[in-house]
């Protein structure tokens, strides 16, 4: 079978899409345009809100804002995409800034309402400060395929309304330092926490407003302190293939937010501020192993809880998936702390994704049969590793694939998906993008 490659349109082409698509809105020209970028995470899945480390690049797919601040408090916003990838909004969607609460907003509008309300609660800017605007809304990061689509809608709209702050007082913006960027991405992950009401951790939001171009960018998710990593594949004859399963998923239907609190609730009954703390020093898989033998010794015990409605079995494994995937990255970011990289080092990392998919698979079970057919189809036909991306449940996963071998690879998988009857799967190369930017 033919794959079917993603086509994403170039920046100018975008920019002019958002901005007829605001003019048809309301009717005028808007005064700006922001835009965040999707993102992939190479490895580190489920362990940001477990303070591990994680390792994301932002994507050249972008979602971009046409706006314009009003001059009393409502928030009007029209997008292109719908509630799920539908045709384009005919009529802007409106609420007051004041009436931005949690379970207040719904769709959509929540991660772009959310915002300005978690920029106030966070102390970022004062409700005077904040003027209601008229958005328009078009992107190319796929929804619902794993690629952070929620949060670059979050980080741009957080641009727009941190310029906005800045005029109405006269202050540098927030965007123009990592710091203040930190803090926007800060108010982004409590917005897509409260309002939106995906209790996500803070990986997307970081990478989306703090990408290095041409670098991967490893995030610690206790301070969100972060240094860009070196990972060139093309030097190496190599690519990164995403391959979009087109099973939709939905990080707020319930699934994540019961293993975060199984995590969460398993560090608390620990004594931990996360999970990362529950090791002694630089992570190790031989030590995370120990550690999951230590914990369940002590639940035997009766010296610690078991997490509510969970088994012993069920929660040693989504621990043991927690421990060995913070560890994963630490042995990643030693094979890649050296400029000169072998073969040898290439195939460490292939064996490091492999491993992973397998524990989001077997211990996490946040997989699903089409993440699973990729990633095998993927690795069958030749790849150095493959697996999910994402919060699970459906989305994308990448593959770590010679050049010459894309399009076995990707033909591969496009086959095996016709063999068993799944959606037609979408493919892109992905290579380490900008941050969040005013465009125009």
């Amino acid at each position: 079978m033919t794959p079917v490659w993603k086509k994403t349109p170039k920046p100018t082409e975008l920019i002019d899409r958002v901005t007829q698509a605001f003019r048809l809105a309301f009717g005028y020209e808007p005064t700006a345009v922001y835009s965040a970028p999707g993102r992939v995470n190479l490895l580190g899945e489920h362990i940001d809100y477990s303070g591990g480390t994680v390792l994301p690049f932002a994507l050249p797919q972008r979602t971009y804002l046409a706006v314009t601040p009003r001059q009393d408090r409502l928030l009007r916003a029209v997008t292109a995409q719908g509630d799920a990838g539908a045709s384009a909004s005919s009529s802007p969607r409106e609420i007051e800034l004041g009436a931005i609460a949690p379970g207040a907003v719904e769709g959509w509008l929540a991660y772009v309402a959310g915002v300005p309300w978690a920029m106030a609660q966070e102390g970022l800017v004062s409700r005077d400060e904040l003027p209601g605007a008229d958005i328009a809304i078009d992107s190319s990061v796929p929804l619902g395929a794993g690629l952070s689509s929620s949060a670059a809608l979050e980080c741009s709209t957080a641009l727009a309304f941190d310029a906005f702050a800045a005029a109405n007082t006269g202050r540098e913006p927030l965007s123009a330092s990592d710091t203040g960027r930190t803090q926007l991405a800060i108010a982004c992950i409590r917005a897509e926490n409260e309002i939106a009401g995906a209790n996500t951790g803070g990986m997307d939001q970081s990478i989306s407003l703090r990408a290095h171009q041409g670098s991967v960018l490893a995030i610690d998710c206790r301070d969100f302190s972060t240094r860009p990593l070196t990972v060139d594949v093309d030097r190496a004859g190599l690519a990164l293939l995403v391959m979009d399963t087109r099973a939709h998923h939905n990080l707020s239907d319930g699934q994540y937010a019961k293993r975060r609190a199984a995590c969460d609730f398993t560090a608390d009954t620990l004594g931990l501020t996360t999970l990362r703390d529950y090791f002694e020093s630089t992570p190790t898989l031989a030590e995370a192993h120990q550690l999951v033998a230590r914990w369940e010794e002590q639940v035997t015990a009766g010296m610690v809880d078991l997490p509510p409605q969970t088994d012993l079995p069920t929660a040693r494994a989504a621990l043991r998936h927690a421990l060995t995937e913070i560890a994963r990255v630490e042995e990643c970011l030693a094979l890649f702390s050296t400029a000169e990289t072998t073969e040898q080092t290439w195939a460490q990392l292939g064996d490091l994704l492999n491993a992973s998919h397998d524990s989001l698979r077997d211990d996490y079970r946040v997989s699903c049969d089409e993440l699973d057919l990729a990633v095998n189809a993927a690795r069958a036909a030749g790849a150095l590793g493959a697996r999910m991306t994402g919060g699970g449940f459906g989305g994308s996963a990448i593959a770590l694939v010679s050049q010459e071998l894309v399009p076995t690879v990707a033909e591969a998988v496009a086959s095996a998906y016709e063999r068993a009857g799944f959606n037609h799967p979408e493919f892109l190369l992905a290579s380490p993008a900008a941050s969040a930017a005013q465009d125009r």
